[in-house]
């Protein structure tokens, strides 16, 4: 089980808003597909506390799917599913099989700043390919704001991310936007969250 201390940070914070998006939702069986779930935290943390929600996690890094799979065991959850690998980058077919129109709930958590252009064309393309109408695909982490990143320390980590690799950094929140509107999803909502992150709500039309 490995043990990310900023999952643990922001896990409380993020429920709140999944609960308050899913509101009179909780009535009905739900799917949700969590992209980049990492060590797993985050998806079983939302399971115990949703229990009317179905989780898909994913993963491409094999240690962190079997950190999944460990806190599954661990916490006794009955809703989270097995583990899959899952390029976000790649076509909405290729995404573990999933069928069009599937998921009501998409999430990715801290994922978008360490991915390529590419990559997060792929995750708005086969979100609006997966999400069922009026389901949602929520994004979480630091973002830049019409090409301004605030504060400094969002400045640093997008210089350290750039020099680690050039196809990182922050992502542009009106680029985000435009290929959500593309893919027949809305930017609904952008909530301010501690340590200078956001939640962004892209609801499908």
């Amino acid at each position: 089980m490995l043990l990310s201390p900023l999952a643990e940070r922001n896990q409380d914070g993020l429920l709140s808003v999944l609960r308050e998006q899913l509101g009179k939702k909780s009535h009905g069986e739900l799917f949700a597909l969590e992209l980049g779930s990492g060590t797993g935290q985050h998806v079983v943390h939302f399971a115990q506390d949703l229990p009317f929600v179905t989780w898909q996690p994913s993963d491409i890094t094999e240690e962190f799917r079997d950190s999944i799979r460990s806190y599954i065991v661990a916490t006794k959850v009955k809703t989270v599913l097995e583990p899959v690998h899952l390029d976000g980058g790649e076509p909405w077919e290729k995404w573990a099989g999933l069928p069009k129109s599937s998921c009501d709930i998409i999430l990715s958590i801290n994922m978008l700043q360490y991915c390529s252009f590419g990559t997060i064309e792929g995750v708005f393309k086969g979100s609006g390919q997966i999400l069922r109408k009026d389901g949602f695909l929520m994004t979480y982490g630091p973002y830049a704001i019409n090409g301004i990143v605030v504060p400094s320390s969002n400045e640093e980590l997008d210089r350290s991310l750039r020099e680690k690799n050039p196809e990182w950094g922050l992502p542009d929140v009106d680029v985000l936007r435009q290929l959500a509107f593309s893919n027949g999803m809305r930017l609904e909502r952008m909530i301010e969250m501690p340590e200078s992150n956001k939640c962004l709500i892209f609801r499908k039309i």
